[in-house]
């Protein structure tokens, strides 16, 4: 089987909310995602997805992510898209760095790989695990009243696990943790996740208010060394997210005891194929996982939910449905939410069907 032609659609995807506001007054209201369109001489077509979370997230944006493709497909036609290994060597080789450009390739090639073997691609990446995985649901940053009022409503969805923005002014994050905790049952799970938004003073102040709290503690600091300084004064479960972004960072932290999760995103690692490397080394070392992205639509979420089923239950820590924030649907068959859950298609590849009537027509392509 050969490529024959790789083909980038983009479009918005605005969300329910109206807008997501996290640490340092970020926010977005339109996410402005990427798809991947693979096709094959065998008649096999796959999809992929990346879509970062705005300029100012991590060191990605979403014209990069068009523009890397470019620049990568042209030498990817005539190979085979099943040899991922091979292929991801090749994308690393040709361009050095920038995973998240090489993110939705991967996936696509994962898709035929699946529909090629005629198996759903959980079960290629380790097996199905449990009927479905685990879901949090993010909360953007409000005041602590909004925030607790929003959490509740989420929980009469079924909901269960909640990561609350926070990396704002400490006083008003201990105000919003305190809140939102009050509201939950015993048996909830509450993340106060600052995306790296406080200094180490800040961080301290804040860990330190809330000890008494049934809560855990995500990527308090910018750099991995002030997190590692906050996780050696408190007590509270630690969290790992933007500086987990390799097998080394994974190592480190746990030679250092620095964290009891991390949080592995499928385009900060450069797709499927390492994010698979990445939660095998941490099952390995016992370490739980988030498993998820920076954001998109129903491809992306399809991909996140065959890496979370096709990882042992006790290390999937949680996962997330970004296509349940946002109000266009780019694909039929997608994992929707029940009960605060989700499932991975039981069809072969990532089991969705992209519909290009909303994608339009692709906005570059390689013939």
């Amino acid at each position: 089987m050969k490529i024959t032609r790789i083909s980038t659609y983009q479009v918005d995807l605005p969300l329910h909310e109206g807008n997501y506001s996290w640490s340092e007054g970020k926010s977005v209201e339109v996410f402005d995602s990427t798809v991947v369109q693979i096709e094959t001489d065998a008649g096999i077509t796959g999809y992929g997805e990346v879509c970062p979370l705005g300029p100012v997230y991590l060191p990605a944006y979403a014209s990069g992510a068009r523009t890397g493709i470019s620049e990568l497909a042209p030498a990817l036609i005539g190979d085979d898209p099943r040899q991922l290994l091979v292929l991801n060597n090749k994308m690393d080789r040709l361009l050095k760095g920038h995973p998240y450009v090489k993110s939705a390739i991967d996936i696509a090639c994962w898709d035929i790989l699946g529909q090629s073997a005629g198996m759903p691609v959980c079960e290629l990446l380790g097996g199905r695990f449990a009927e479905d995985v685990t879901l949090y649901r993010a909360i953007s940053q409000r005041p602590a009243n909004e925030m607790a009022q929003n959490v509740a409503s989420y929980r009469s969805e079924g909901y269960r696990r909640f990561q609350l923005k926070v990396g704002g002014n400490p006083n008003d994050d201990i105000e919003r943790i305190r809140a939102v905790r009050d509201i939950l049952e015993p048996g909830d799970k509450l993340i106060a996740d600052a995306n790296t938004g406080w200094l180490k003073h800040e961080a301290m102040r804040v860990v330190n208010a809330v000890k008494d709290v049934d809560v855990y503690i995500e990527q308090p600091c910018a750099s991995y060394k002030d997190c590692l300084s906050i996780r050696r004064n408190t007590t509270l479960p630690f969290i790992l997210d933007e500086v987990i972004d390799s097998i080394d960072a994974i190592i480190q932290g746990a030679n250092d005891l620095a964290m009891d999760v991390v949080n592995i995103k499928i385009s900060k690692f450069g797709g499927l194929t390492r994010a698979k490397q990445a939660r095998d080394l941490c099952v390995s070392l016992g370490i739980a996982m988030t498993l998820e992205d920076s954001w998109g639509g129903d491809i992306v979420t399809a991909a996140i939910a065959h890496l979370a089923q096709g990882t042992p239950p006790e290390y999937q820590f949680t996962s997330t449905d970004f296509n349940s924030y946002v109000t266009t649907s780019i694909a039929d068959g997608a994992p929707q939410r029940v009960n605060g859950r989700m499932s991975a298609s039981l069809e072969p590849g990532l089991g969705i069907q992209t519909k290009l009537d909303v994608l339009g027509d692709p906005v570059w392509t390689s013939q």
